[in-house]
Order: C-alpha cells, then structure tokens, then sequence
C-alpha cells in the first residue's frame, strides 16, 4: 500500500480485531483513528467481549487516537443531516468528516460511504 494518509472507523476496527486477512493490511501502513471512534469500538467489545478485552484493545490503540474539535462535529451533524435517508451514524458521520477535514482517507466497508469522496472502501 501506499503512503497514503488513512483514519480507520468502527467497522475496519472491528474486522482487524475478527482477523480478517482483507483489513490485515492497515496493521502495516500508518493510520489514525479519532477518539469518538476508539469510544465506539470500545463499547462494541465491551458489549460483546467484556471490559477486559476492550481495556486490553483500548491500550493498544489510544496511542494512534487523535481529538476530534467542535468544528468537526458540527460538520459531522450537518453531513448528517443532509444524508439523513442513508441513515449514517452520527460516530459514523465524525469519523468521515474528520477525514475529510484532516486530508485523511476514510477506511470503511459500510455501503453508506461506498461512493463518498475521501474513502477508502473495503468489503468483508
């Protein structure tokens, strides 16, 4: 892969952390992810894994987090709403345009972001 700039969301989190081989590759390249998106995936192993498990992948990846500004979330509420018939997540929404903003390219495999500018979309 090239050098290009890559924020991770909820969904490639999740699919590294399930070892599939598709997403395997972002261990190896340089990638952030924005706090609000490290709350999620935290939540979602909590939920199915236990608080050891997310404990243990929110040591691992808090060193790559990055804040999300006011600015950002605005923006994100905004996408939101001019996309509300796709339904997007308002995580989902912070993430791409903390992307977007941040020059970042956003690696998703969820449909909604498929043909969105600024994502790098990737399938199960």
């Amino acid at each position: 892969m090239d050098e290009i700039k890559r924020c991770l969301d909820t969904y490639a989190l999740v699919e590294i952390y399930l070892g599939n081989e598709k997403f395997a590759e972002y261990l190896n390249v340089d990638f952030i992810i924005n706090d609000l998106t490290l709350a999620e995936f935290y939540g979602v192993l909590l939920r199915e894994y236990g608080e050891n498990e997310a404990n243990l992948w929110l040591k691992k990846l808090e060193r790559y987090a990055l804040q999300v500004n006011r600015k950002v979330l605005i923006e994100a509420v905004k996408f939101r709403y001019e996309h509300k018939k796709q339904n997007i997540s308002f995580f989902d929404a912070v993430g791409y345009m903390f992307s977007v903003k941040n020059g970042y390219y956003f690696v998703t495999g969820d449909k909604e972001f498929e043909n969105l500018p600024n994502v790098e979309f990737k399938k199960k």
